[in-house]
């Protein structure tokens, strides 16, 4: 039994998998062509954001099980994996406490200009002190674009670390989940967009779907709110952004995510002023990382041999 991985994963993971008799590959390269030249024999595949593609899986005629190294598996093809009887699997949740913190982190650094002023220093501008004009969190309001669990641990920490007011507009979930977490459900997005200071995405959906920002729901915020991205990239348009922030429309936004990732070193969006960008580290903490692999080990084991595996993912 083999399986093959595309990216890095926690080394717990491969001494897991070797302990129970399977053979562990890494793919020479991050990238899908690689992926479908070498991926081959392999019995089960654990992917991180690279996904797998319809050609990728076609490419391994013994395919089990697809293993997905966190919640979203918009980049992997479950509807050709179920023609063919592959599992798919993620692992909703692992990595949720450290989303919200490096959501809050960047919603702290955005409103402080923290990056700005390390560079400032960094270059002899000491007086980069008294043109820094930062934002203080506390009272504000946050406006959360989907309330899964993810935006209710963000909500915990803001509203209870730094008295901010949390609203959140997100249909498919129930009345009582927003009350449980003392956060007010809005109704429309239009209204959030409108009232929020800071507003942060966590909604979910396909890299075909509209972006749920853009040109006119950007403007719909106010010239000094933060917007922050750390759900899709597909999420955001990147140029309405740029544009947005190069006329100075936005106190600032910072993005874990991209329409394209890597972004091309041509991208509008790495020019543009009053943004801080990571690169989709989201869940990369010791603590994630180690969690997420074993629970796609165990997956990768079970489905191998013959139990099921938790965190079924279906076909829409």
């Amino acid at each position: 039994m083999e399986c093959f991985i595309t990216q890095p994963v926690h080394e717990a993971a491969i001494t897991f998998l070797n302990n129970h008799g399977i053979a562990t590959r890494y793919a020479s390269r991050p990238d899908m062509r690689t992926v479908i030249e070498e991926i081959g024999s392999a019995d089960a595949v654990i992917t991180r954001d690279l996904g797998l593609d319809r050609q990728a899986i076609l490419a391994a005629p013994n395919l089990k099980i697809i293993s997905c190294h966190g919640a979203g598996t918009n980049r992997i093809d479950v509807p050709t994996a179920c023609e063919r009887n592959i599992l798919v699997t993620n692992t909703p949740g692992a990595n949720s406490q450290s989303v919200a913190e490096l959501t809050v982190g960047l919603m702290l650094a955005s409103a402080r200009n923290i990056c700005e002023a390390n560079q400032a220093v960094r270059e002899g501008n000491w007086g980069f002190r008294y043109s820094a004009h930062g934002m203080e969190l506390h009272g504000k309001t946050l406006g959360l674009i989907g309330f899964g669990i993810i935006a209710q641990k963000v909500a915990t920490i803001a509203g209870r670390g730094l008295g901010m007011r949390c609203i959140a507009w997100s249909p498919s979930v129930p009345a009582s989940i927003f009350t449980e977490h003392d956060v007010e459900q809005v109704h429309h997005l239009e209204d959030l967009l409108k009232n929020a200071d800071v507003v942060s995405n966590h909604r979910s959906g396909k890299a075909t779907d509209t972006p749920i920002i853009n040109a006119s729901t950007l403007a719909l915020m106010h010239p000094d709110a933060i917007l922050i991205n750390v759900g899709r990239g597909f999420s955001v348009e990147s140029t309405d952004l740029a544009h947005a922030l190069e006329e100075g429309r936005l106190h600032g936004a910072a993005l874990d995510v991209f329409q394209q990732e890597p972004p091309s070193a041509t991208s509008p969006l790495l020019k543009a002023p009053s943004l801080i960008v990571t690169p989709h580290l989201g869940g990369t903490t010791q603590e994630a990382l180690r969690q997420l692999a074993l629970i796609c080990a165990h997956q990768v084991r079970d489905a191998l041999t013959g139990t099921q595996p938790e965190h079924i993912v279906l076909a829409h």
